[in-house]
């Protein structure tokens, strides 16, 4: 597959559109007498996470633990984010069971923000109102309330040159930033890249990654800044809904779900993703700069160790440590210094291409997205049933609809 969505990996360097997104640090509200931690002796400090955030990879745990002796640093994992916010909103019912640490993703932040900010310890009793002019203003303010407690502290297009050579398609990252510089264009190609595609090669991984990276491009998506809902009257939901119905019909995809253990399997088969050093390059993404993703750290009140988590976090979001994960993993900063430490990087594995220069540009004009409490819900219900129209071929009207449904019985 010529295009898919890109994060570099500890098992895989590569993938494709990306801008891999915040690692900030979260909070919540609490009451001060909440926030104490005990002072002396040996601490471990437990650390819950979903996906890959990079720290073990990148080695930080180690680093931290030797800086500090007293600490140690157990993390657990979920892979599926749905499975883990599902956990962690049961166990923050129960008050029990709760880390020092949680990870909190991007499209729930606003569920943090303004239903359950009470279940999360306000950094800024930490000092962490500090540290604002560091942060990407679309991820700084994102986990702030609207009375000012902190609660949790961009994109490009990777392509196969070789896949694209055989089609016929040019290969230089500016040329194709041209032909693509619209999503229209982007199509085109892809229906040009089709005519003569090499055997077991798709244009995308799938059409739920397309709109993922289309709506990430808008500054409203599903809710307005009054936090009313708005996805089913918003001419941007439809465009991207209508641009990924379109590639579903034309056949570009490879109706593999990210992240699914079938999108794994044919990344490290090379059917779509690894094929190795020198084959892959990066261009600007069609329609302009956008963000996808990004996750946040948060305390919950119920954490056994705050002050010690919260340094923790402190020293895992420095631009020195976001500057090593995206090294090592690929996961873009949104510090605005380490962005400035990583501008000059080049990758070999794409071509030499100027990565931190394209990412840098792209975090730069990202939107500041409006974010709604139910935003991760509303998403998920979108591309379910657009995974219908690619895999059973039903209509857009139909898959829709029950789209709208889906959203209607999780919101309630």
């Amino acid at each position: 597959m010529p295009i898919a969505r890109a994060a570099k990996r500890a098992t895989a360097r590569l993938g494709a559109v990306v801008l891999a997104g915040a690692l900030l640090a979260a909070c919540g509200s609490s009451d001060s007498s909440d926030s104490s931690d005990s002072a002396g002796g040996k601490v471990t400090l437990n650390v819950d996470l979903f996906g890959s955030f990079g720290f073990k990879e990148a080695g930080l745990y180690e680093e931290y633990q030797k800086l500090n002796p007293n600490i140690t640093i157990k993390q657990s994992d979920t892979q599926d984010e749905a499975d883990y916010w599902k956990s962690l909103q049961t166990r923050l019912a129960g008050g029990g069971g709760l880390a020092d640490v949680q990870g909190v993703e991007v499209g729930r932040i606003a569920s943090v923000t303004q239903q359950q900010s009470d279940k999360f310890q306000d950094l800024k009793e930490f000092g962490a109102d500090k540290l604002k002019g560091e942060f990407a203003e679309a991820k700084w303010s994102a986990a702030t309330t609207k009375d000012g407690k902190i609660l949790g502290l961009g994109k490009a297009m990777c392509y196969r040159t070789d896949l694209f050579k055989q089609a016929g398609l040019p290969t230089d990252r500016e040329e194709l930033a041209k032909k693509w510089a619209t999503w229209d264009g982007y199509l085109e190609l892809g229906k040009e890249y089709k005519k003569k595609a090499p055997a077991k090669s798709a244009w995308l991984d799938s059409v739920g990654s397309l709109y993922g990276i289309m709506i990430g491009q808008e500054k409203e998506r599903y809710y307005d800044a009054s936090g009313e809902l708005i996805y089913d009257k918003n001419p941007a939901v439809k465009e991207a809904w209508d641009t990924s119905v379109e590639a579903a019909e034309a056949g570009l995809s490879a109706k593999l779900d990210q992240w699914s253990p079938q999108w794994n399997q044919a990344f490290s088969a090379g059917s779509f993703g690894d094929a190795g050093k020198g084959k892959w390059d990066i261009a600007k993404l069609p329609g302009g700069a956008g963000n996808w993703g990004g996750s946040y750290l948060s305390i919950p009140r119920a954490a056994k160790h705050k002050e010690e988590a919260y340094k923790l976090i402190e020293w895992l979001t420095a631009p020195e440590q976001q500057a090593k994960v995206f090294q090592k993993q690929g996961n873009f900063p949104s510090s605005t210094g380490a962005i400035e430490t990583i501008a000059g990087a080049k990758d070999e594995y794409f071509s030499g291409a100027p990565i931190g220069q394209i990412f840098g540009d792209a975090a730069k004009e990202s939107p500041v997205q409006v974010l709604g409490v139910h935003d991760q819900n509303v998403m998920q219900q979108i591309t379910n049933a657009l995974g219908e129209v690619e895999r059973k071929g039903v209509s857009s009207d139909k898959a829709w609809g029950t789209a709208k449904k889906g959203v209607d019985n999780v919101i309630g």
